[in-house]
């Protein structure tokens, strides 16, 4: 893709702990190659700014941080190209609800996360990508609805959960897979290919996007 061919477009990204810093260090680096703004956003919970720690998966690895100054609760999901949902537990913690006071916590309870409705938001929003890579999908599985007869590829420890939402699996060869304004990567492994993806259904409408990318 040519350089700048994303000139003037924002892109949110969605973190929480357990963040893979790879991952977050390729969307920044690359996005900002091709002229976009990516813009780091989580739940801040009423302060200014919140400190979230690095996923450790092997032992003798230092722990890293990430300062998140942006709350997506006051972000205009609107002035967004792509909004993406960070890989590895991120997705999890991001589900997180209140109870309302008084009430016993229920199933229906799930679809009031805040992170999960500002997904909800932008997948009824057909002029945003969305990126969901590795654990990313967990967001939307309180609304199985957001999910049902959509093509995926996620990993294999969130497939059971994806396709008891409804989705459809898709195996493939290069770790991506592309349905219309949704693109989902198989693991954080594959973070470079799927920035690559996303960065071309921006560019080009999607209707004249590939169905799949295998």
């Amino acid at each position: 893709m040519t350089t700048k061919a994303l000139a003037g477009k924002k892109i949110a990204v969605l973190v929480e702990n357990e963040y893979i810093p790879e991952e977050i260090a390729a969307y920044q680096t690359r996005f900002a190659e091709l002229g976009a703004t990516v813009h780091l956003m989580s739940r801040l919970w009423n302060q200014p700014s919140v400190r979230f720690v690095s996923d450790v998966d092997e032992v003798g690895k230092e722990l890293q941080y990430l300062d998140v100054n942006m709350d997506f609760q006051n972000a205009d999901i609107n002035n967004y190209a792509a909004v993406i949902m960070a890989a590895n537990y991120t997705s999890v913690r991001l589900r997180y609800f209140h109870p309302p006071a008084g009430q016993l916590i229920s199933p229906q309870q799930t679809k009031t996360a805040p992170a999960v409705q500002f997904f909800a938001k932008a997948m009824h929003r057909s002029q945003i990508i969305k990126g969901f890579l590795c654990h990313g999908l967990w967001i939307l599985t309180p609304m199985p609805e957001l999910l049902k007869g959509r093509k995926v590829i996620c990993h294999e420890v969130v497939l059971a959960d994806i396709a008891n939402a409804g989705a459809k699996y898709v195996s493939s060869e290069t770790g991506i897979v592309v349905d219309g304004d949704v693109v989902t990567g198989r693991s954080g492994a594959d973070v470079h290919k799927f920035i690559e993806v996303i960065a071309t259904c921006i560019t080009i409408p999607s209707s004249s996007a590939p169905a799949a990318v295998r």
